[in-house]
């Protein structure tokens, strides 16, 4: 089935290139990367370098080597192979899809399994001489481990030259991050030695290549400054193949204490294994997640496909292994957004595993707790107390948000945004998670030893921050940056102000909750952060003030923040002929969106999609008519979110549309790669873990409170089925929706019933029961 233009998909579970671009080196390189939660290896083929945008990009390796970006490293390239055909001494005819002929071309990312394969016929001349395959996977068995294998077969007589091993040659965005690069060869393995610049933390990346065709006529070691290779020399005839298995292994210094043994020791391990064997054993980890987190979808392939692709790269991107590192904004699919965690991984990220695979969502909470002394210390350097999270967080969770984020394309000059000072909204969006969270899995334990104290020091920095204003007796919060990046030094924006409330709501009843169920961890903790009684009562008086910006008369539409409605009433269209360069900057503090009604992405609508329940169907439906042709959508995690309350208010056609356009804001290359002069491309790791929401809460009507979990489809009209599962206080349920029916399957495991809510009738289905309304 043709998806678009290049790409294709034979089965629903693989993207198939049809023909090979060179346009799209930066964007095929994200989007047919593989990945394993701890590294991310571009989707480049063996023979390209630096120059196609190789890149293998590792956690914990955050370094700053310009001053100004800190960042992941991309480490040297263990998987480089490379073919020749040579006639005679000096004439030697790379392999290359840039030079001479293709014939025949296929790429195809397996996302099920993420494997990248290639298949390719080429020649110089006017038939084809070779015949190529290769085919790479990230290990998900060994995850300091990318196994690669490549095959050529000879279709005339020929000589061939193939050297396969390590470049460290490195593609990185902002500066050389490693202050040495020492290549070498030990005990048939092959391996480049680095330390970063910053922090002098060692990497070793190992490579071997283990021959498993035709045999060569000489091999040799060819070790230069920064790389080091095996190189293999064949008279072949036609029919025969040359096949060789490689294997690249990276550790460093913050994974072991010793990364050269451990890189060495992955290798002897992967040889005695064998790639076939490796690969089984990464598939059944792959099929165990599937049954998890998989989304069925009948009758729109699509669809079905698109949104897998999404499931894949939501759960590569994601360091599952660990609880002290961050999902990135564009998770390892290269450098940047500095590999670091914004709000987007808990509004965007981690629900899907909060509904499936709670312990991982766990996980990525407790790494806020880890990083709380990084929050506070941002609150303290800004005149606070409490905990503000930084806008971008890396391994330690202080601020590394860049102040000059953006530069004016026109002048050169620098740009002040206020990302890292006033978007203040990461706080109480990490409190919302930390209660969502415990409401899906009853997980008490958390908030005793976790969830507690960040709820508790995010209230104090609110608290800390709100601003009495004695004219109109209430709190208000100014000076802010919503949601909406192109207006910023507001007051009272809606969502923020909103989610304030509900940070001070949830904090007071986990206060009272440790205060029932666990009062000495209520003693120590607030002796711990020197928490008085008096404090919780202050966060009471400013919930009972709060201003929160309410529906006006005569249209019921809200306004984003305090004088909106007195802005440029213009259309995105309109301001984008404004542009005296395409590459401008929109936003503050000279762009032309600032003084006009042209959101970045969705505000006051991002609001009704994290709290579906707080206004009425009217007042939504409303607002989005309001909003939504106000939009640039100038961020990835507008759409998803337009395409959800779109769903709920009966807009199907709107809500498929952007469900698409969502799924695909990567595949088909829809987004910009640089804005106001700063690189921004890879993948939008919010738009790939919201597309399971789009399905589930939105499609689908799904909500999870306290009290069970409440179902209320609409489907799209060309959906004959959607299936998934849900969680819920650790208990399975199998969720099936068709266009008149639905089919709830409780898990036969489960230890007691499940409630659920189907359009406000309340059943309970019982352990193995399976229930249809």
């Amino acid at each position: 089935m043709q998806l678009r233009d290049n790409l294709a998909t034979e089965n629903g579970w693989d993207i198939v290139e049809q023909r090979f671009d060179p346009d799209l080196l930066v964007t095929n390189g994200s989007n047919f990367m593989t990945g394993n939660g701890y590294l991310g290896y571009r989707g480049t083929f063996p023979e390209w370098r630096k120059a196609e945008y190789v890149g293998c990009v590792v956690t914990d390796t955050y370094d700053n080597a310009d001053g100004k970006w800190t960042e992941l490293c991309t480490v040297p390239n263990g998987l480089f192979a490379e073919a020749e055909l040579v006639d005679i001494v000096s004439d030697r005819s790379p392999i290359s899809l840039f030079e001479g002929n293709t014939f025949s071309y296929e790429r195809v990312l397996n996302v099920r399994y993420g494997v990248q394969s290639r298949s390719v016929e080429w020649g110089r001349g006017n038939a084809a001489e070779v015949s190529i395959h290769d085919s790479r996977f990230a290990s998900y068995t060994d995850r300091h481990l990318v196994c690669q294998t490549y095959s050529l077969d000879a279709h005339n007589d020929m000589k061939v030259r193939f050297t396969a091993g390590i470049d460290g040659d490195i593609w990185s965005l902002n500066g050389e991050h490693f202050s040495s690069c020492v290549p070498g060869e030990q005990d048939d393995f092959l391996f480049v030695d680095t330390v970063t610049q910053e922090k002098g933390v060692p990497v070793r990346v190992a490579a071997a290549v283990v021959m498993t065709g035709t045999a060569p006529t000489r091999s040799y070691s060819r070790i230069e400054s920064s790389a080091c290779y095996q190189v293999y020399e064949f008279d072949l005839e036609p029919g025969q193949r040359i096949s060789f298995n490689q294997y690249m292994a990276v550790y460093s210094g913050n994974d072991t204490g010793n990364p050269h043994e451990a890189a060495f020791s992955s290798l002897k391990q992967a040889i005695a294994t064998g790639y076939e064997a490796l690969l089984v054993a990464h598939k059944a980890v792959w099929d165990a997640r599937w049954t998890r987190c998989h989304v069925e979808i009948d009758g729109d392939l699509a669809a079905q496909t698109v949104l897998r692709y999404c499931l894949y790269q939501n759960i590569i991107a994601t360091p599952d292994h660990t609880d002290h590192l961050p999902i990135g904004a564009r998770g390892l699919s290269c450098q940047a957004y500095q590999g670091a965690a914004f709000w987007d991984q808990e509004v965007f990220n981690l629900p899907v595993y909060m509904y499936t695979e709670p312990e991982i969502a766990r996980r990525i909470l407790v790494y806020r707790y880890k990083t709380l002394n990084g929050a506070r210390k941002k609150a303290r350097d800004l005149g606070y107390g409490g905990a503000f999270y930084a806008w971008v967080s890396a391994d330690t969770g202080e601020e590394i948000c860049p102040s000059f984020f953006f530069k004016d394309v026109l002048t050169g000059r620098k740009i002040r945004n206020h990302f890292n000072d006033w978007q203040i909204h990461v706080s109480p969006d990490v409190a919302f998670t930390i209660w969502k969270y415990y409401q899906a899995t009853g997980d008490f334990e958390f908030l005793v030893d976790y969830g507690a104290e960040m709820m508790f020091e995010i209230a104090r920095f609110l608290w800390i921050r709100a601003f009495y204003n004695p004219a109109r007796d209430r709190y208000e919060f100014i000076r802010l940056l919503g949601p909406d990046e192109y207006h910023e030094n507001v007051d009272n924006n809606l969502f923020t102000n909103y989610q304030a409330r509900y940070t001070f709501l949830r904090a007071l009843q986990v206060y009272q909750l440790l205060a029932e169920r666990h009062p000495n961890a209520l003693e120590s903790l607030k002796q711990k952060i020197d928490l008085s009684d008096t404090e919780p009562e202050q966060w009471q008086t400013i919930l009972d003030k709060l201003y929160i910006p309410q529906p006006r008369d005569g249209d019921s539409v809200i306004p984003q923040f305090d004088g909106f409605f007195d802005l440029e009433d213009v259309r995105p269209e309109e301001l984008e002929t404004r542009l005296l360069d395409p590459g401008e900057y929109w936003g503050w503090p000279n762009g032309v969106a600032v003084h006009t009604q042209v959101a970045k992405q969705a505000d006051v609508v991002q609001l009704f999609a994290l709290h579906p329940d707080a206004y009425d169907v009217e007042t939504m439906r409303a607002n989005y008519a309001y909003y939504e042709p106000r939009a640039q959508h100038g961020s990835s995690l507008s759409l998803s979110v337009y395409s959800m309350v779109a769903s709920w208010i009966g807009r199907m056609s709107q809500a498929y549309e952007y469900f698409m356009r969502s799924c695909t804001v990567d595949l088909f290359n829809s987004t910009k790669a640089v804005s106001g002069g700063t690189f921004i491309g890879g993948i939008h790791t919010a738009a790939s873990g919201a597309a399971w929401q789009i399905v589930v809460f939105g499609f689908a009507g799904a909500r999870v409170h306290q009290d069970g979990i409440y179902l209320d489809p609409n489907m799209p009209a060309q959906w004959e089925r959607v299936s998934f599962l849900l969680t819920f206080q650790h208990k399975d349920v199998r969720v099936e929706v068709w266009s008149d029916r639905l089919s709830i399957a409780a898990a036969a495991d489960n230890s007691t019933d499940v409630p659920i809510l189907i359009r406000g009738e309340r059943i309970l289905v019982a352990p193995g029961e399976t229930v249809e309304r």
